[in-house]
């Protein structure tokens, strides 16, 4: 089944309608939703002093988001192809603006959890939109890689530019400015969106929702994340981690039955037939389980290791941003010319070396000078897998099921993302017990560089999937429509 579709879908007359300014829009909510990830971060401690949050319940102000974006990723799929991708796409930024307007005016540490649960759904609402709008605009080839690395560029650099845009909101105008910056930023996109992006299609034929599917896999992927976000903060033998694994197993379990019996379920498990798909999901997995970790641990590096404050920890964060967009645009530049495989094994080469290389500026007694080589060539391969891994993805999936392999995908990349990090934040903080001062600060820098190297061998892992992609023709050699060369292309 063929998933190239042309490019001026939902436009009167079947002309193209401002692909240009739609992909501008469109990256920039990508960067929108990279931003919230990481923003937050150095603004910690100013909301933990402010608000009365005690310091082990702060990171629940990052933990929520990150629950719900997991947890609601496959359920914002699904409504993009049935509800409409430009009006789900429009619904998410208004979220975003209100409850980062929320989120900025929180009085108490409960009002500014819930904010930022809402932001997140509003990124699991936004994130699989955005991309099978990019999926269903652009056809598949040389034109939606080139829109995906711009795109990836945006959102790539959005999980560092995070901690930049952080630390210099913090440092200048205070935590709620972290918050407020989203506020226009979202409702301007989303007003130019009703201008610019062509409308949603007129339904042709009538969908279900699947409901059972969607509530157990929105509550088992929730619960989920959850636990894997609360273990290292509340202990994994705690009653409510423990209680959050077994109830997310059962609601799956459920999930797959229901998958089975429907017919028309929420995530047709044909689709993982898709070699690309099925590649795509596993490496945005460990995309987000080793790169996605890093911007933590550098920030958790420069304050507590190094004490930098919060406008200098985001400016440290220049350089790897400008790596990334780099590799971005790299990426889709060696997509077009050796294909999708080779692209992804140069990307994690490149993030394998450079990341090995980071490590050694993980040092209690270190300079940020010695950390630059290694930020700009791992940030150089973050860009180029980073690119290369959607255009996978997205790769010989039909468009009315675009949005569902989106959330598949994006579902992989948070979970990997919670993996990541309650792994990895454990192993760091081995031999730190009992120390403090400088002893503290050295414990710190080792646990560090451990996972650096950790993460390092998880790319390599990722590289070993990537070659269960199959190899592509010549980039060159382009069939033509209804070709034989086309079916074998759009079957893989």
């Amino acid at each position: 089944m063929s998933s190239t579709s042309a490019p001026n879908q939902g436009s009167p007359g079947g002309a193209p309608r401002h692909l240009g300014w739609t992909l501008t829009l469109l990256a920039l909510a990508q960067l929108l939703y990279g931003l919230d990830l990481n923003i937050v971060f150095v603004a910690l401690p100013e909301i933990g002093q402010e608000l009365g949050f005690p310091g082990q319940t702060q990171q629940l102000v990052v933990s929520a988001y990150v629950v719900f974006a997991g947890g609601f990723l496959l359920f914002g799929g699904r409504a993009a192809d049935l509800l409409g991708r430009r009006r789900m796409f429009v619904l998410a930024l208004a979220m975003y603006a209100v409850s980062s307007l929320a989120g900025g005016l929180a009085p108490s540490p409960e009002v500014i959890v819930v904010a930022r649960a809402v932001q997140g759904i509003a990124g699991a609402l936004l994130l699989p939109s955005t991309l099978s709008l990019i999926n269903t605009l652009f056809e598949e080839g040389p034109k939606r890689n080139r829109a995906l690395a711009v795109w990836g560029g945006a959102g790539a650099s959005g999980l560092t530019i995070g901690a930049l845009l952080g630390g210099v909101l913090t440092e200048n105008f205070g935590w709620p400015s972290v918050f407020f910056v989203n506020v226009p930023f979202g409702a301007l996109v989303a007003l130019c969106a009703l201008f610019v992006i062509p409308r949603d299609p007129a339904r042709t034929e009538r969908r279900k929702f699947d409901f059972p599917g969607s509530l157990t896999v929105t509550g088992g992927a929730t619960l989920l994340v959850f636990a894997l976000v609360e273990g290292p903060e509340r202990g994994w033998g705690d009653g409510l981690v423990v209680g959050a694994f077994v109830l997310a197993v059962v609601l799956l379990a459920l999930f797959a039955v229901a998958e089975s019996r429907s017919s028309d379920p929420l995530m047709p498990f044909r689709l993982f037939k898709n070699r690309n798909l099925t590649v795509g999901m596993f490496v945005t997995f460990l995309y987000m389980a080793t790169f996605g970790v890093l911007p933590y641990f550098l920030t958790v590096l420069m304050q507590s290791v190094h004490g930098y404050s919060a406008l200098q920890t985001g400016l440290g964060f220049l350089i790897p941003s400008l790596a990334i967009a780099t590799g971005t645009q790299l990426g889709e530049r060696f997509a077009g010319r050796t294909g999708t495989r080779t692209t992804l094994v140069i990307g994690f080469v490149v993030g394998i070396a450079g990341t090995a290389g980071l490590a050694f500026g993980f040092d209690a007694g270190a300079s940020y000078a010695v950390l630059v080589p290694g930020l700009i060539v791992s940030g150089v391969g973050q860009g180029i897998v980073w690119t290369a891994m959607w255009i996978a993805a997205a790769t010989g999936t039909a468009p009315q099921e675009q949005g569902v392999a989106n959330g598949i995908a994006s579902t992989a990349l948070n979970i990997g993302n919670a993996i990541g990090l309650a792994i990895f934040t454990v192993i760091a903080e081995i031999g730190t017990d009992g120390k403090a001062g400088r002893a503290l600060k050295a414990a710190q820098a080792d646990g560090e560089f451990l996972v650096v190297m950790l993460t390092a061998a998880g790319m390599a892992v990722g590289l070993l999937v990537t070659l269960a992609l199959k190899r592509q023709p010549s980039p060159t050699a382009v069939p033509t429509p209804g070709s034989e060369e086309e079916g074998a292309l759009a079957a893989r």
